[in-house]
């Protein structure tokens, strides 16, 4: 037996060529998208189309544009769509969301065990650093491992990461990796650091769980000096 709930259909239109810190928008909001737990989205590409600057766009295989509209479009709840609407006002940049109200049928659910929110933290000074040691030949869902973390931990708000490539070392299969002329090896070791809140990084180690299948990760007791940033320039579209 089917039964209905009310829920919120997202459309964001962007032009292809759009990016967002660097990477193109789309994919951007797509990962976003994922690491937040959206139940699901699709990412469509138009054919012909026009904008704001009122610029016929088309697509041919004589002529690629990169100015193609774009849709990502997914369906949620509205506390969830209001828990990530501001973030994707931002990356969308000068785009368009639209916001529809909807209906869903599913077959019902077993209420799920609630689990109690993780205590709040005051931090004065003290954080973790997370290291978290994988293999460069390592993937997760068809992207290099270290790159998907790195989005990961992107979408879940972490305060920033840095990603080592080995030159020599062995793990527990006691095999010595080392780096060869012109990087043509793919079997060095990849180290990432990440320094944020214990609460914020205890939060996201299921994520890290379910994504290194062989890896070690540890943590260990930090003070911050300092954590601060230049003003951000405008990079999106």
């Amino acid at each position: 037996m089917f039964h209905t709930e009310k829920a919120v259909k997202i459309s964001i239109y962007i032009s292809e060529g759009s990016t967002h810190k660097g990477a193109a928008a789309y994919s951007s909001i797509l990962d976003f998208l994922f690491f937040r737990g959206v139940t699901g989205a699709t990412v469509l590409r138009g054919v012909a189309g026009f904008g704001a600057d009122h610029h016929l766009h088309s697509a041919s295989m004589v002529d690629i544009s990169d100015r193609m509209p774009m849709k990502i479009e997914f369906i949620e709840s509205q506390e969830k769509v209001d828990e990530l609407l501001a973030q994707l006002q931002e990356m969308a940049g000068t785009g368009m969301i639209e916001l529809q109200e909807t209906t869903i049928a599913r077959q019902p659910q077993l209420p799920k065990e609630q689990k109690a929110p993780p205590p709040r933290v005051k931090i004065e000074g003290k954080a973790k650093l997370m290291r978290i040691f994988i293999g460069e030949s390592d993937h997760w869902q068809d992207k290099p491992l270290h790159e998907a973390l790195v989005m990961a931990m992107r979408a879940h708000d972490l305060a920033g990461v840095t990603v080592y490539r080995g030159i020599l070392g062995y793990g527990a299969h006691r095999r010595v990796h080392k780096e060869k002329p012109f990087h043509l090896s793919h079997d060095n070791s990849i180290m990432l650091t990440v320094v944020d809140t214990d609460e914020k990084l205890q939060t996201f180690l299921p994520v890290v769980d379910q994504m290194v299948q062989e890896g070690l990760v540890v943590l260990s007791d930090v003070d911050i000096i300092k954590y601060a940033h230049r003003p951000e320039t405008e990079d999106h579209e």
